[in-house]
């Protein structure tokens, strides 16, 4: 099933280089042609018409769903009446740049197409903003927990080697943690994400300590509301909200299903799960407290 990307960005942020940034030029590039279009009344018709290509595919163009193609970009930048060279390179060069292949297309053997989107937009960002009810979010998963978790996802087993290789797609996502442009992870875990075992005792415990450790670092914070706070904000379940470097370009919530995923980035939208982050950062445990919480819960394993 196919995803729903955001709708609308501007500029190219300053920490989106590489691979991942690439998933978000696409992005910018797509919402920019989509402006010039609709600023000079051309029918998305007219512009498929224009580089021998379908409405359609012209759509998921301006959503970023697709790579573009040098000449596809001139064509319709003349179209457009962007005919200075000053006005044209910056978008061509966007172009140009979204064709960069992720580290993790050497994946995509277990990467469903709709989370490629995902990962790259992840890598791109400059703060990760999560909540998550069933179970330790990935970035911060042991190689053990991740492979317990993995193994019981799948209501068919999974082959061995598929299950180390995408044990291995996610501990290559962690990496993103690390160095001096890391971005900032804010994870609120419920109570109920401990204490669901993936594993052995053993498993759990390792996995509890790593969590214990890891919010130490300066990038990562941390929080675990817990079950005796009873019912809280966050009624929907789990959910992630990605913001980029520069302010131009829109906040992301992302919203995995089992088949797909939704990209929402309406402002309204994007600032009611905020103020749910919020609410539950306030009547969660603080990071110091979550550290308590996880060698309290420890003992009793």
């Amino acid at each position: 099933m196919a995803t729903q990307p955001a709708q609308s960005s501007t500029a190219v942020p300053k920490g989106a280089g590489g691979a991942s940034g690439s998933m978000v030029r696409r992005i910018l590039l797509g919402s920019q042609l989509r402006r010039l279009r609709e600023a000079r009344g051309i029918t998305r018709e007219a512009a498929g018409y224009s580089i021998r290509a379908s409405e359609s595919k012209i759509s998921r163009m301006e959503l970023g769903r697709v790579s573009f193609k040098a000449r596809d970009v001139e064509d319709l930048l003349t179209l457009y009446g962007v005919t200075d060279d000053t006005e044209r390179e910056p978008l061509l060069s966007l172009a140009r740049d979204s064709s960069i292949a992720g580290w993790w297309h050497n994946y995509s053997d277990v990467l469903p197409a709709w989370f490629q989107t995902y990962v790259g937009l992840e890598g791109a960002a400059s703060r990760i903003s999560t909540y998550e009810v069933q179970f330790v979010h990935g970035l911060l998963q042991t190689d053990a927990y991740a492979h317990a978790v993995v193994s019981a996802g799948h209501r068919t087993p999974l082959a061995d080697d598929e299950v180390a290789r995408r044990v291995a797609l996610r501990l290559e996502r962690q990496k993103l943690l690390q160095g001096e442009h890391a971005p900032h992870l804010l994870c609120v875990l419920d109570e109920a994400a401990l204490r669901r075992p993936f594993g052995s005792a053993a498993v759990m415990d390792a996995q509890l300590l790593h969590l214990a450790e890891v919010s130490e670092a300066p990038n990562i914070s941390l929080y675990v509301v817990p079950f005796g706070l009873g019912g809280h904000a966050a009624e929907s379940g789990a959910f992630t909200l990605l913001r980029f470097p520069e302010s131009d370009l829109n906040d992301i919530v992302y919203l995995e299903q089992l088949t797909s995923a939704l990209y929402l980035d309406k402002r309204d939208e994007v600032a009611q799960y905020d103020q749910v982050l919020r609410r539950l950062v306030e009547i969660g445990l603080s990071p110091e407290h979550t550290r308590d919480h996880l060698h309290r819960i420890r003992q009793l394993l």
